[in-house]
């Protein structure tokens, strides 16, 4: 199986199915700096690009999902400019991955901290180890989450709740982040990846007309007004009945049959 970035610390495979396992891979701890950013942001963009990849699963290598940013790059941000600046990459990166037109399940394993939680939640769909562990412990040093945490947080838990976890910083489980709404849902220790492998192969058998579709339709009807995010889940809706795909899910469901989408 080939390996695309093998040389940078974020690579990916995959395999026969179009489901990439994506690992980042800096020990001890898979901690954020720029360079590993940078890392992230290119193998993003080679696999939204690669037609091999229908959906991607993100994990990390180790006894960490990702335990945050290099703290050591942080102490040295003097100047709020250099602060501005660091969260502008980040911020970029994570973006990226938000607005993917392909399917991004996090594996949550280990420590999913800070940084880490952060880019967790950019991820469309999360799993999460019932062992690992999930927060945002940023308040702890005097600092905010600004990788976007502050702003999806509230949006997908609700605000009392994401007050709580960011102005505490504390630690949540695996069954806790799933009780938060934090995660999809906790899986047994060390499955993680395997159960995130099995729903992004359910996910891959679909139409990549239709998953384009319908992630748009969410993405962008959540920047919109209510009324106007029906509009647009019409005009979406509108596009996909003139596709081949359209006609052969409805013809397999009539006929009884797995339908097979050509992607058109």
């Amino acid at each position: 199986m080939t390996v695309v970035n093998q040389d940078k610390k974020c690579y990916y495979s995959v395999d026969e199915k179009g489901i990439a396992l994506m690992e980042i891979n800096n020990p001890p701890m898979n901690a954020l700096s720029t360079q590993i950013l940078d890392d992230i942001r290119d193998t993003v963009l080679k696999a939204l690009s690669d037609d091999n990849v229908r959906v991607v699963v993100f994990t990390g290598v180790g006894k960490a999902f990702i335990a945050g940013a290099d703290i050591k790059e942080i102490k040295n941000l003097k100047t709020a400019q250099e602060g501005i600046n660091f969260l502008a990459n980040g911020q970029e990166v994570l973006n990226l991955i938000e607005k993917a037109d392909k399917p991004f399940i996090a594996a949550i394993n280990g420590f999913c901290l800070g940084g880490g939680a952060e880019l967790a939640l950019a991820c469309h769909i999360r799993l999460i180890d019932e062992n690992a562990q999930m927060g945002l412990p940023e308040i702890k040093l005097g600092i905010i989450p600004g990788f976007g945490g502050t702003q999806r947080t509230p949006r997908l838990i609700g605000r009392g709740r994401a007050y709580e976890l960011i102005l505490t910083g504390n630690f949540l489980t695996g069954k806790q982040a799933e009780l938060y709404g934090l995660v999809n849902r906790a899986v047994s220790a060390g499955t993680v990846v395997e159960e995130a492998k099995k729903l992004a192969t359910d996910i891959a058998k679909k139409s990549r007309m239709a998953i384009r579709g319908a992630m748009k339709a969410i993405r962008d009807g959540l920047l919109m007004d209510y009324y106007d995010g029906q509009r647009h889940e019409r005009e979406i809706f509108g596009s996909l009945c003139e596709t081949a795909d359209k006609e052969e899910g409805i013809d397999a469901f009539l006929n009884k049959r797995e339908p097979k989408f050509s992607d058109k």
